[in-house]
This record gives C-alpha cells, sequence and structure tokens, in this order.
C-alpha cells in the first residue's frame, strides 16, 4: 500500500477459523536496538521530540539504520548509544527481544545492558538535532515511571526486562538495593 525508506503498510487479505474473509493492516519496519546504559547507580536517557505524539519524551537510547537493516544489533546499540549520547561501552550485554507492537507490526527491539561507560562526542543525526541526553539515579528514574513521566513503551519494558533478569536472591534487583 505504501513504502518509504524507513517502513512498509501492506494490507493482507485473511481467513478467519470460521472462514469468512477479512483486511489486516501490516507495518513492517527494520528492527532496532534499545540500550540501558548503566553506570553504578545512574542512567543515562534522551528526550526528543515524537511528531506522532506531538511531545517529548524520555527514554533510553534507541534505534535502527534504515540503510543497514540487517546490521549486527550489539553493532547497532553500540552506534546508537554513541550517536544519541557521546558513551561508549566496554561491555555490551544482550538482555532479550521485545517485540515493539504484535498487533500491527512486524519490528521488534533488541534490548542491552551497556556498562563500563566512557563519555566522548556526541554524533546526532541531522533529524534528531534536538534530542538531548541527562543522567538520572535508578531511584529518579523508577520515579519518574511511577509518575508518568516516563511512558516510552520500549524503555519501560527494557527497564522490566532487566529488573527481572538481574532479580537477587532477597528480591531485590541485583546491585541497586540502595536505591529501593
Amino acid at each position: 500500500m505504501y513504502s518509504n525508506r524507513w517502513m512498509t503498510v501492506r494490507e493482507d487479505v485473511v481467513r478467519r477459523p470460521d472462514g469468512s474473509s477479512g483486511i489486516y493492516s501490516v507495518l513492517e519496519k527494520p528492527d532496532f536496538a534499545v540500550v540501558i546504559p548503566l553506570d553504578g547507580d545512574r542512567l543515562t536517557l534522551v528526550e526528543q521530540y515524537r511528531y506522532p505524539l506531538g511531545r517529548r519524551l524520555w527514554e533510553f537510547p534507541q534505534g535502527t539504520w534504515e540503510d543497514r537493516p540487517d546490521a549486527d544489533p550489539a553493532e547497532l546499540a553500540a552506534g546508537e548509544l554513541a550517536e544519541e549520547t557521546g558513551l561508549r561501552a566496554a561491555h555490551l550485554e544482550h538482555l532479550g527481544f521485545l517485540w515493539e507492537a504484535s498487533g500491527y507490526a512486524t519490528q521488534g527491539g533488541h534490548v542491552f545492558l551497556a556498562t563500563g561507560l566512557e563519555q566522548g562526542e556526541r554524533q546526532v543525526l541531522h533529524e534528531e538535532q534536538d534530542l538531548r541526553a541527562a543522567t538520572f539515579t535508578v531511584s529518579h528514574f523508577e520515579d519518574m515511571i511511577r509518575r508518568g513521566e516516563i511512558q516510552d513503551g520500549p524503555t519501560v519494558a527494557a527497564w522490566g526486562l532487566y529488573l527481572v533478569q538481574r532479580r537477587a536472591p532477597g528480591g531485590l534487583p541485583a546491585g541497586t538495593a540502595g536505591d529501593q
């Protein structure tokens, strides 16, 4: 139905279990990487204007490369982190994969934990020139989620994946006991 360098929208004719037919619209986009930049008890977030919503959102660095849709997810994660924040990670750990919007899109996101961070120069794309980066404590970040100040789905889902995988025997996330 429609295609540009960022996405394709298609409409499929489908047959339902009862034999009736219908249509299903699907948005095709390349997978993205979302990066949790964690330095001790501090997280780096980016804030940018999201045109479809008409507002700015705080979120973890994330994105895709339209010109390289088959890029290695770890390379993509390192690139997005450096581009948006200037941070370089000594260690990138793949935490998992999450579907972005499985009801209408083929896009998913590889979630990475970035540690051993060093600050360098940002390489923000022209389309992201209003993007800004800031660092928050884990407890402040979690308070922002509770207050509804962070509403980006991939960011909240990535943090949930991190917490589930880092669950310590005492029930608190490993490494964040002082933040609870």
